[in-house]
Protein backbone atom coordinates (compact mmCIF):
# COMPACT_ATOMS: atom_id res chain seq x y z
CA UNK A 1 0.00 0.00 0.00
CA UNK A 2 1.23 3.00 -1.16
CA UNK A 3 1.61 6.34 1.35
CA UNK A 4 -0.48 9.09 1.30
CA UNK A 5 0.74 12.71 0.29
CA UNK A 6 0.30 16.29 1.00
CA UNK A 7 0.76 19.31 -0.58
CA UNK A 8 0.38 22.16 1.11
CA UNK A 9 0.60 25.61 1.49
CA UNK A 10 0.92 28.30 3.82
CA UNK A 11 1.11 31.83 4.57
CA UNK A 12 3.14 34.14 6.95
CA UNK A 13 0.77 36.03 9.64
CA UNK A 14 3.60 38.74 9.76
CA UNK A 15 5.30 38.98 6.22
CA UNK A 16 4.55 38.94 2.39
CA UNK A 17 5.40 35.34 2.02
CA UNK A 18 3.82 31.87 1.16
CA UNK A 19 5.92 28.19 1.20
CA UNK A 20 4.77 25.23 -0.51
CA UNK A 21 5.56 21.97 0.64
CA UNK A 22 4.64 18.46 0.38
CA UNK A 23 4.39 15.77 3.92
CA UNK A 24 2.55 13.27 5.20
CA UNK A 25 1.67 15.17 7.84
CA UNK A 26 0.71 18.40 7.63
CA UNK A 27 -0.51 19.11 11.03
CA UNK A 28 2.75 18.19 12.31
CA UNK A 29 4.69 19.87 9.87
CA UNK A 30 3.03 23.12 10.36
CA UNK A 31 3.83 23.07 14.38
CA UNK A 32 7.17 22.86 12.82
CA UNK A 33 7.17 25.33 10.87
CA UNK A 34 5.72 27.43 13.80
CA UNK A 35 8.13 26.52 16.11
CA UNK A 36 10.81 27.93 13.86
CA UNK A 37 12.44 24.08 13.01
CA UNK A 38 12.47 24.51 9.38
CA UNK A 39 15.34 26.84 8.23
CA UNK A 40 13.51 27.81 4.78
CA UNK A 41 10.63 29.56 6.86
CA UNK A 42 11.75 30.11 10.68
CA UNK A 43 12.07 33.95 9.93
CA UNK A 44 9.10 33.89 8.72
CA UNK A 45 6.62 32.62 11.42
CA UNK A 46 4.11 32.44 12.57
CA UNK A 47 1.90 30.64 9.56
CA UNK A 48 -1.53 29.54 9.18
CA UNK A 49 -2.51 27.03 6.24
CA UNK A 50 -4.02 28.85 3.43
CA UNK A 51 -3.81 25.21 0.77
CA UNK A 52 -3.99 21.77 1.07
CA UNK A 53 -4.18 19.02 -1.33
CA UNK A 54 -3.93 14.62 -1.41
CA UNK A 55 -1.32 13.38 -3.75
CA UNK A 56 -1.48 9.67 -4.32
CA UNK A 57 2.11 9.33 -4.53
CA UNK A 58 5.30 11.33 -3.97
CA UNK A 59 5.74 11.56 -7.46
CA UNK A 60 2.48 12.80 -7.86
CA UNK A 61 3.15 14.82 -4.53
CA UNK A 62 6.42 16.61 -6.09
CA UNK A 63 4.57 17.50 -9.65
CA UNK A 64 1.72 19.37 -7.90
CA UNK A 65 4.59 20.93 -5.07
CA UNK A 66 6.56 22.21 -8.50
CA UNK A 67 3.28 24.09 -9.97
CA UNK A 68 2.49 25.54 -6.97
CA UNK A 69 5.83 26.89 -6.42
CA UNK A 70 6.11 28.24 -10.37
CA UNK A 71 5.07 31.62 -11.06
CA UNK A 72 1.20 30.78 -12.01
CA UNK A 73 0.65 28.77 -9.24
CA UNK A 74 2.27 31.48 -6.39
CA UNK A 75 -0.26 33.85 -8.16
CA UNK A 76 -3.30 31.60 -7.49
CA UNK A 77 -2.16 30.99 -3.78
CA UNK A 78 -2.01 34.82 -3.95
CA UNK A 79 -5.71 35.43 -4.66
CA UNK A 80 -6.51 32.23 -2.55
CA UNK A 81 -4.41 33.90 0.94
CA UNK A 82 -6.06 37.24 -0.30
CA UNK A 83 -9.70 35.96 -0.22
CA UNK A 84 -9.40 34.50 2.75
CA UNK A 85 -8.46 38.02 4.70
Amino acid sequence: MEKVYFVYAISSSEHNYIYVGLTQNVSKRIKRHNDGRERTTKFYSPFELIYSEVCKSRIDARIREKYWKSGIGKEKLKILRNSLK
